[in-house]
C-alpha cells in the first residue's frame, strides 16, 4: 500500500511523500528517505521502495516542482528554486515524519541534496547512498545542452506512449533503443487538454540546475561523516575514477557498481540496485543496533 502524506515546506510550497506500508516496519531499522533526480518523480523508486519496505519504514518524497507537489510561483533563479530550497525540504520532511536519523538513498540531483543535508545535518542522517551523481562542476555548455534539448521536445505528444516512443528511440540523446528510459520519462507526463505534457515545467527544471551546474560540491562531500555508499552505474553518468575519487573524499565512503545499467539504474534496474544495497544497509543496520 502506498499512502500520500503532505509535508510543508519552510516557504509554504506543499510536498507530497508517500509512505510505502505493507507488513509493519521493524522499529530497530532505521527508517529511509527516497529522493529522487532533476525531472523524476517519488514513484519511480516503486521498486527500491517495496524491498526496503519489507522490514523499514520508507518514504519517498516528490521535490518541488516535481510529480505532485507544488511548483514554486517563479522561473527566476533565487530561493524557491535554488540548492538551499531542495535541502531544506529534505529537512522538513525528515524532521515532520519523524523519520530521523534516517538513511538518504538518493538519484543524480536527489543525491547531491542528500549529501548536502548530511554535511549540514549530521544528526538527521545515519547513512547516505549516492546513486549516479558527480561531484564535479559540468559547466555552461552542460546546461546550454539541457536547453536546446528541451526545445526539440515535440509537445504535447498526442499520447502517453507516443512519449515512451521518443524518450526510448527517437530522442537525439539516445544512442540505441533504451525502453527503460522511455517508460521512465512516459511516468512524468500527464493528460492535458491538448495532449501528454510533462508534470514539471521545462523552465523551473532548467533554473533548478542553474543553482547546482556550475559548481563543484567537493567541499560539502568531504563534510559527510556518516557511512556513505557511492554507486556508479556502468553506463550511467558518473565516471569510474571520478566515483572513485568521491569515496576516497569521504570519510567513511564505500563504493559500488552496476553492471548494465544507464543512468535512470533506480528505476529500470532495481534488483540489481537491490544487489548493491543490501550489503551496505545491513552494514548500517548492525552498527545502529549497537
Amino acid at each position: 500500500m502506498v499512502q500520500r502524506i503532505d509535508v510543508t515546506a519552510a516557504d509554504g510550497v506543499r510536498l507530497a511523500a508517500w509512505e510505502f506500508r505493507d507488513p509493519p516496519a521493524d522499529p530497530l531499522q532505521p527508517a529511509v528517505l527516497l529522493l529522487h533526480g532533476l525531472m523524476g518523480r517519488a514513484l519511480h523508486w516503486a521498486g527500491t521502495a517495496h524491498w526496503l519496505g519489507e522490514h523499514r519504514r520508507v518514504v519517498a518524497l516528490d521535490q518541488r516542482g516535481h510529480g505532485r507537489s507544488e511548483h514554486p510561483a517563479t522561473h527566476v533563479p533565487g530561493p524557491s528554486l535554488g540548492r538551499e530550497a531542495f535541502v531544506a525540504d529534505a529537512e522538513a520532511a525528515v524532521e515532520q515524519l519523524g523519520l530521523g536519523p534516517v538513511i538518504l538513498i538518493g538519484h543524480s540531483m536527489g543525491a547531491l541534496t542528500g549529501w548536502q543535508l548530511a554535511a549540514r545535518r549530521p544528526d538527521l542522517v545515519r547513512a547516505l547512498v549516492i546513486c549516479d551523481m558527480r561531484a564535479s562542476a559540468l559547466g555552461e555548455a552542460s546546461q546550454q545542452e539541457w536547453e536546446e534539448w528541451f526545445r526539440r521536445w515535440p509537445l504535447p505528444f498526442p499520447t502517453q506512449d507516443a512519449a515512451r516512443r521518443w524518450f526510448g528511440e527517437d530522442d537525439p540523446r539516445v544512442e540505441r533503443p533504451d525502453p527503460g528510459r522511455g517508460a521512465f520519462f512516459a511516468e512524468v507526463m500527464h493528460q492535458a487538454p491538448d495532449g501528454w505534457r510533462p508534470l514539471f515545467s521545462r523552465r523551473q527544471m532548467l533554473t533548478a540546475r542553474e543553482t547546482w551546474v556550475h559548481d563543484a560540491h567537493w567541499e560539502e562531500l568531504a563534510k559527510v561523516r556518516c557511512p556513505t555508499l557511492v554507486v556508479r552505474a556502468l553506463d550511467g553518468e558518473l565516471g569510474r575514477a571520478e566515483a572513485q575519487e568521491m569515496v576516497r573524499v569521504l570519510p567513511a565512503g564505500q563504493y559500488a557498481e552496476i553492471p548494465d545499467a544507464g543512468h535512470y539504474v533506480h528505476y529500470d534496474q532495481p534488483a540489481a540496485l537491490r544487489a548493491a544495497l543490501e550489503p551496505f544497509l545491513e552494514q548500517v543496520a548492525g552498527m545502529a543496533s549497537r
